[in-house]
């Protein structure tokens, strides 16, 4: 299953039990074999299934939640053992869907299951600090994978013997059965109980894997992490996942990352964001002040008159911006938003100075005739409507 089956049901990762059901059911009841007919509908029942049995299983979806599907058992035969005689539960829900719709779909399922195969994705979760989300790193990372047994050579067979042919099924790997459905006897082509549809039988499994032809081992591997992602970016290494079956290629590691908050600084897609405080002195007067940056202080010149909430851009100073291949086409802004301090703390000097200066202003005091005031200018800027200097 390619896909993350969170993302299958439409759900975030810390839904409940109870939205997780709900989720299944509406889609269930939305893709239905009698509200849709064509194989699109069909293969997204056969995901949204499979998706739900995992997620709906506590002890399951922790697993899954930690290691993905590399974490679903794939030694108790698939999906944590619940099997029920077949390879994987896209290949059990396609006996289902059939019977629904009175059709095999598993008339070639011997030789699909002898065809390659990709192996499954590993998911790893890698936090970064703010810098390095937005400038990038190289991390060696630890996984752990399933791969060939190299005793065996993935025959599952000790060394000096080999598996033999299944007499149930005379090495197919599928019987035919019987089953009474609501629509009457039907015929079905099921997976040999025997051998588990494999067609062949290990009478003497390998001591090292114990028949399966594969171990779990800790491997670890470099990752180049570019720069400019955040929470919602996920990074796919290729080939580094679980091994393909009958010579199919190896599945992926998708890295998900978590970006640890800054002291300082925001982030809003590739712009970041920096609250800066100057006083009433510098506000009035203006002033040159000393902006951190990610690549260091910039001046930047505050002029006369400057209001609270006032924002201004220093280009190029944001987050790359990455492309859907990867690469970077320039950098997103700064946006340093400028908060004026009013004191609350006043020496004996300071306050006869304020009232000195609250004098020669007079009574100012009224209420704001028309236009915008500061938190509807706030809004409008980061909606997009408002101004940057």
């Amino acid at each position: 299953m390619p896909r993350d089956l969170y993302e299958i049901l439409g759900v975030a990762r810390n839904a409940s039990p109870e939205e997780v059901k709900k989720a299944y059911r509406r889609l269930a009841k939305q893709y239905h074999p009698d509200a849709n007919q064509g194989t699109e509908a069909e293969e997204r029942i056969r995901e949204i299934n499979a998706a739900y049995a995992i997620l709906s299983d506590p002890e399951k979806r922790a697993r899954y939640d930690r290691y993905g599907m590399a974490g679903i058992d794939p030694q108790a035969g698939g999906f944590g053992g619940f099997n029920g005689g077949f390879s994987d539960l896209g290949e059990m829900f396609e006996e289902i869907f059939g019977a629904f719709t009175g059709q095999s779909t598993r008339r070639n399922s011997s030789s699909a299951r002898r065809q390659p195969r990709a192996g499954r994705d590993i998911r790893y979760d890698m936090t970064l600090t703010f810098e390095e989300a937005i400038f990038g790193v190289t991390k060696d990372i630890e996984i752990m994978r399933l791969e060939n047994c190299e005793t065996c050579s993935g025959t599952g067979a000790e060394p000096g013997t080999a598996p033999r042919r299944c007499t149930e099924c005379g090495g197919s790997g599928e019987v035919r059965q019987v089953r009474q459905t609501f629509l009457g006897s039907m015929v079905t082509v099921a997976a040999c109980p025997r051998c588990s549809g494999t067609g062949e039988i290990i009478e003497t499994p390998c001591q090292t894997c114990r028949g399966q032809g594969k171990v779990r081992r800790s491997r670890k591997i470099s990752v180049t992490v570019p720069g400019g992602v955040d929470d919602s970016t996920r990074l796919r290494v290729v080939g580094e996942g679980e091994p393909g079956e009958n010579g199919g290629p190896n599945g992926n590691v998708q890295v998900f990352f978590r970006v640890q908050p800054h002291e300082f600084f925001k982030r809003r897609e590739f712009d970041i964001i920096l609250d800066f405080k100057i006083n009433v002195a510098q506000a009035a007067l203006g002033a040159t002040v000393n902006i951190p940056t990610v690549d260091g202080d910039e001046k930047l010149t505050i002029p006369a008159g400057t209001q609270s909430g006032k924002v201004f851009t220093l280009r190029g100073k944001g987050a790359p911006r990455i492309r859907g291949d990867g690469s970077s086409a320039g950098r997103g802004d700064q946006l340093v938003v400028v908060q004026v301090e009013v004191p609350t703390r006043l020496n004996a000097e300071q306050r006869k100075l304020f009232e000195e200066l609250s004098r020669t202003f007079g009574d100012t005091s009224e209420p704001q005739r028309g236009g915008k005031g500061f938190f509807d200018r706030l809004a409008d800027f980061f909606s997009g409507e408002g101004s940057r200097s």
